[in-house]
């Protein structure tokens, strides 16, 4: 009987113990939350998004999925006009939406821990037109602080590269290689050209092509 009264002791002191760290961890997020949506806001009108809003929302979890990682989880939440309601980032947003909602976090979340080298795999998915370039803008802008590595189908995109190389699969009769060409002016212009028209490359498209990288001071 006095093993089980300590044990019961012991167990409470552990449970308050836990339910103090987890509740400051609870409110060091809140604060990091408002801190991460006001970033991100400045972020979404250059983008095109600049009606839209995301926010990460704290959860509480049952008690049997408590732990070491805190007694919620974290949930991003979007809406993309106004008056709608927020609902599940996955849910709200369209592809083109999510990929600069992506774009967004990883640039504010970039800022706040620098890391050397990001690497962006068809951010710029389900968009066009004005809007990628806006996407590439940012990119650009992006890459004055840290080195960015963009695997794009945009033209728009690819043309504010400082440096591209073209990744193409070669299939043989027992299997597939990948390649990575280095391209210089003249062949930036020809892959340009190609993404602009396809398979048939016009001297209207190497024209455009051409008005793209001289737009972005290549």
């Amino acid at each position: 009987e006095d093993v089980l009264i300590r044990l019961k002791a012991e167990e409470t002191a552990a449970r308050q113990a836990y339910a103090a760290v987890a509740a400051a961890l609870t409110g060091a997020r809140e604060k990091a939350a408002l801190r991460l949506e006001k970033a991100v806001a400045v972020e979404l009108p250059p983008l095109k998004l600049g009606k839209a809003r995301i926010r990460p929302r704290l959860e509480a979890l049952d008690e049997d999925k408590w732990g070491a990682e805190g007694r919620e989880k974290i949930i991003f939440e979007a809406l993309t006009n106004p008056g709608q309601p927020f609902g599940p980032l996955s849910r709200i947003a369209s592809g083109g939406e999510l990929a600069r909602f992506m774009l967004a976090l990883k640039v504010v979340l970039a800022a706040a821990d620098p890391v050397p080298t990001l690497v962006f795999d068809e951010v710029d998915s389900g968009i066009g037109g004005a809007v990628a370039a806006a996407v590439g803008c940012r990119l650009a802008r992006l890459a004055g602080g840290v080195q960015v590595l963009v695997i794009t189908h945009s033209p728009q995109v690819a043309a504010l590269g400082e440096h591209h190389w073209q990744v193409a699969k070669v299939a043989g009769s027992d299997q597939a290689l990948t390649t990575v060409d280095i391209l210089d002016a003249a062949a930036r212009t020809e892959e340009i050209a190609r993404m602009l028209a396809g398979a048939r490359i016009t001297d209207e498209a190497r024209a455009a092509a051409a008005s793209l990288l001289d737009g972005a001071g290549s």
